[in-house]
């Protein structure tokens, strides 16, 4: 009888066991989320691949600083356009929003206001109040970590109209904001844009995997990157020339919203790509999916590569050795002529999304502006870089390479295989960005419909 009891509780145990993982005992794997791959907004798939990077054998001048080489890349999503004017806007009002909520927030803290009372206490951190219903986690982390944890509010709208100033504390935090009252000039004040700084922590993949010895905080980097554009360039550029509407305009008036952002340098170029990620990935969790990979600026390869259109062995992006179609219009905006920059039918720049997109759906790969790539300028780089997904970033060399040449470049910069740089501190005139962010998967490759499925 004992017996017959231990076999049907054995035998319980089995059922409830199997019933609960659902397995059969067999080796299945541990799963995550369910992942469908979302093209990002405002981004075109470019399907990995090989292709001859590089110059041609004539251009004995070009071939010193790119001789050609066959390389391959993996799939990656690239901005159809270079990264206007209205886009950076959002990162730079992102920026100063999370600046003046800072502040608000301190200084409703050190004067021990609490929200309730419709003053700067209604913008303060988060779990100020005593009577505020935090999770366990909150509470821990509270009392684990202290200060280092508390969260903003973002609940409540900032208060620009200065009618509306809650008390004299808002106020006080709005003004510091801006600019000294005796610097203002025509009734106008400004903000104050050396306060809009943007800082985020970044890890040396290649220094950890190289040294093992190291620890994680040794490899861990915190940048602090003042990001509002310098748009003092398009008077510092250029000598003898008046360009004041554009230094007044350009980045700020709506009616440049569609056009490229310049005056921004290497190092706000890639605080916008860690703050796009951000942006992104804070919506990503809010809805419980999951985190896209990281925005970047594209390799020096991935550049050409998309640039090419998958066209092989093209001079442009558009295909042959010519910058005027059969109609005689121009296929890019560059200084044609010997300086008639009027040409092809623009003065400086022109929207994002002007003239023929390439073979993969990109426009302005070529002129409109130059643009920063992830990569450092060494004549030699071509030389020794890997022949997959090629990439020479030394942090030691601040010459940072820009392709595709720009409204007051000649054709040749035009060359989807001509190679410039600009000191990665520096801002011009005719230089911008676009993004790009790693696929996750490989079947989608140029290669991909010619694999043979057993």
């Amino acid at each position: 009888m004992l017996m017959k009891k231990c076999l049907i509780l054995i035998a319980l145990i089995t059922i409830i066991s199997s019933c609960g993982s659902g397995n059969k005992g067999e080796l299945i794997g541990s799963r995550g989320k369910n992942w469908h791959p979302e093209k990002p907004f405002g981004m075109e798939l470019i399907p990995g691949g090989a292709f001859i990077m590089g110059k041609s054998d004539d251009d004995l001048a070009g071939v010193n600083d790119a001789p050609t080489k066959t390389v391959t890349v993996r799939n990656f999503y690239m901005d159809d356009t270079e990264i206007t004017n209205a886009e950076y806007r959002q990162f730079v009002e992102w920026v100063r929003d999370s600046t003046i909520r800072t502040e608000l927030a301190e200084l409703a803290d050190l004067e021990g206001k609490t929200p309730g009372n419709d003053d700067i206490g209604e913008f303060a951190y988060k779990g100020s109040s005593e009577e505020e219903e935090k999770t366990p986690y909150e509470q821990y982390m509270l009392d684990t970590y202290g200060e280092g944890v508390k969260k903003l509010n973002n609940d409540i709208d900032l208060i620009f109209d200065t009618q509306d100033y809650p008390d004299v504390l808002y106020a006080e935090v709005m003004d510091n904001m801006q600019i000294p009252l005796e610097e203002a000039y025509n009734g106008k004040r400004t903000w104050d844009v050396t306060k809009f700084k943007f800082q985020y922590t970044t890890m040396d993949i290649q220094s950890a995997a190289k040294y093992k010895e190291l620890s994680r905080s040794d490899v861990l980097l915190t940048e602090s990157v003042e990001i509002y554009p310098d748009t003092t360039v398009w008077i510092r550029d250029f000598n003898y020339s008046y360009n004041e509407p554009m230094h007044n305009d350009y980045f700020s008036h709506a009616a440049y919203d569609d056009y490229p952002v310049v005056g921004v340098n290497w190092k706000q170029a890639k605080a916008f790509c860690q703050w796009r990620t951000i942006n992104k990935n804070s919506y990503q969790s809010a809805r419980g999916a999951e985190w896209v990979s990281q925005f970047r600026l594209p390799l020096e390869s991935e550049w050409e590569y998309a640039a090419r259109g998958g066209l092989e062995g093209a001079t442009y992006p558009w295909g042959n050795h010519y910058t005027k179609n059969d109609r005689a219009c121009y296929y890019a905006n560059f200084k044609p002529s010997r300086g008639d920059y009027a040409a092809d039918n623009s003065l400086y720049t022109v929207e994002a999304k002007s003239f023929e997109a390439n073979g993969y759906n990109l426009y302005n790969m070529a002129g409109n502006v130059s643009e920063w790539v992830d990569s450092s300028y060494d004549p030699a780089s071509y030389e020794y870089s890997s022949s997959i997904n090629p990439s020479v970033n030394d942090p030691e060399n601040e010459r940072k390479v820009i392709r595709g040449g720009s409204w007051k470049d000649v054709a040749y910069y035009l060359q989807v295989s001509s190679r410039d740089y600009e000191y990665a501190d520096s801002a011009r005139s005719y230089i911008g960005f676009r993004t790009v962010q790693d696929y996750k998967g490989t079947l989608s490759t140029k290669q991909a419909g010619k694999r043979k499925t057993l």
